[in-house]
């Protein structure tokens, strides 16, 4: 028996799931879920790790079709709801699935795609009979259970295989550490094809016996709202829309903000990740909900490896410490492990690492050392037992005079700037330095002082010994800025100079 759903069981008529006022107990969606399971074998005994795509609402048809996919011995392989058709064109073929579900609404973007491919095409509310005589199969944890995609930032995605095994140990792990009970009440706001939004909240929710709220898409009006019934006591997110949700906050009016901050109070946890949290964000938080964000790491390939205590301090700037079960080490580019205080490559071991890459065996091989940890491509610290996350080694780390400079905690210092609404740093090739550090901002006002600017932020980063710093303002996105920002970023800079 596949373990998340067998511990469904003990929770019989409790609410599982909310969507637009309706409840769905955890009965019901046991039921569903083996019906549909009926319905996607076709007759036959067992899927044997079959990829089965899926393109389905947040809500109970998502949780329904995902747990249907492995009651019938598939592989899970979610997609984006937003992709155009070339990005679930990629997925779907690099799979080789060989059945898609969708909801109605987007059965029209791939109907096409799929007849000429023999793909068998599913509609959740398909509601044709089925054959429920024979039983479903058994599962082995060892059997594959998903495919996500990675975000391709250096090449194209690769598709993360996990299996039932390490799904198990990230999700039995997240509870454990962050305390999960049946008491608790979330909301999924969190996109469906990531291991944040599915593993951390829809699937450790479950796995308790917690009730999970749905909302299809962001509102933070519509958060807020459901933050106000007072039935909520964790709340997960990223970092940007903790950014959004602070500017809707600073726009109510006092008595709103008040009642708001109240009921924020009464939460047990709330937890960010998927991108660096800038303490700025991390400190409005906690000002207008009373919260300290539990910040965490992790990795498509790793489920999550390193988090602030749930009971202990939370560091701000910080990711916290391993996660039990969890083996962690900082190495050099020989991968020798680095003396205390010194940065360094993590690594990771456990049962919650991945299986393979699908369908590229030396990607695979490459991605693991020779005695088996995982290499993830970040750079991190370790100050006073509390990781410190330097960034992603190809885009975040800046080798200039010798040292390793972390483009991270120089985008940290320039938020705190009264001019500055954000920023993102990056690295230019240089003769004499090796790569110099060049900043573009999103100013408050056209009359910034770039001199000003410049001078100020020299000072308070000459302890990294840094080279020439560029400072440039342009038009870029005003929030908070990620890898693909950065990448262009980095090209505009490029061409200029």
């Amino acid at each position: 028996m596949i373990s998340i759903i067998e511990q469904a069981q003990n929770f019989g008529d409790k609410t599982a799931i909310v969507l637009n006022d309706k409840t769905f107990s955890y009965r019901k969606l046991l039921n569903s879920s083996k019906t549909f399971a009926h319905k996607l074998l076709n007759g036959r005994d067992d899927l044997e790790e079959e990829r089965v795509a899926f393109m389905v609402d947040p809500g109970f048809d998502y949780v329904k079709t995902l747990w249907a996919i492995w009651l019938a011995g598939g592989v899970a392989v979610p997609l984006c709801l937003t992709h155009p058709f070339p990005s679930l064109q990629y997925v779907l073929d690099d799979t080789l699935a060989s059945v898609l579900v969708v909801s109605p609404a987007y059965k029209s973007i791939l109907e096409d795609y799929t007849a000429a491919r023999n793909i068998r095409l599913i509609e959740t509310d398909n509601t044709s009979p089925v054959n429920e005589n024979h039983d479903l199969p058994d599962i082995d944890s060892s059997r594959n259970a998903m495919i996500l995609y990675t975000s391709g930032t250096t090449n194209k995605p690769k598709g993360v295989v996990s299996t039932h095994a390490n799904l198990n140990a990230q999700i039995s792990t997240l509870i454990d550490a962050w305390e999960w009970s049946a008491d608790d009440q979330t909301l999924c706001v969190l996109p469906l094809y990531h291991v944040h939004g599915i593993v951390n909240v829809v699937c450790c929710s479950m796995w308790s016996g917690a009730t999970c709220r749905f909302l299809p898409s962001f509102s933070a009006e519509a958060i807020f709202n459901i933050f106000l019934e007072g039935k909520l006591n964790v709340f997960m997110a990223v970092p940007t829309i903790y950014f959004k949700l602070i500017a809707y906050w600073e726009s109510l009016p006092a008595n709103e903000q008040h009642a708001l901050t109240d009921c924020m109070k009464k939460f047990r946890l709330m937890v960010c990740g998927s991108a660096a949290l800038p303490v700025t964000v991390m400190e409005k938080w906690k000002h207008i909900s009373g919260q300290t964000l539990l910040e965490r790491y992790g990795m498509t390939e790793i489920g999550m490896a390193i988090s602030n205590p749930y009971n202990g301090e939370r560091k701000a700037g910080y990711v916290g410490l391993p996660l039990p079960g969890v083996a962690i080490k900082l190495v050099d580019e020989q991968y020798a492990e680095v003396a205390a205080d010194e940065p360094g490559e993590i690594l990771v071991k456990g049962a919650n690492i991945f299986k393979e890459y699908w369908g590229k065996p030396e990607a695979t091989s490459e991605a693991f050392t020779t005695d088996g940890w995982f290499k993830t491509g970040d750079i991190a610290v370790v100050e006073d037992g509390y990781y410190r996350i330097m960034g992603r080694n190809s885009v975040d780390i800046i080798k200039s005079g010798g040292y390793k400079i972390s483009a991270l905690e120089i985008e940290e210092v320039l938020r705190t700037h009264s001019q500055v609404n954000d920023c993102a740093v990056v690295a230019l090739p240089d003769h004499e330095w090796g790569e110099l550090i060049v900043a573009a901002i999103v100013a408050n006002s056209a009359d910034i002082d770039l001199k000003e600017l410049n001078s100020w932020l020299r000072t308070r980063i000459a302890a990294y010994k840094t080279p020439r710093t560029y400072l440039i303002v342009d038009e870029l996105p005003k929030n908070v800025m990620g890898k693909v920002v950065k990448n262009d970023v980095k090209k505009m800079f490029e061409d200029k100079y």
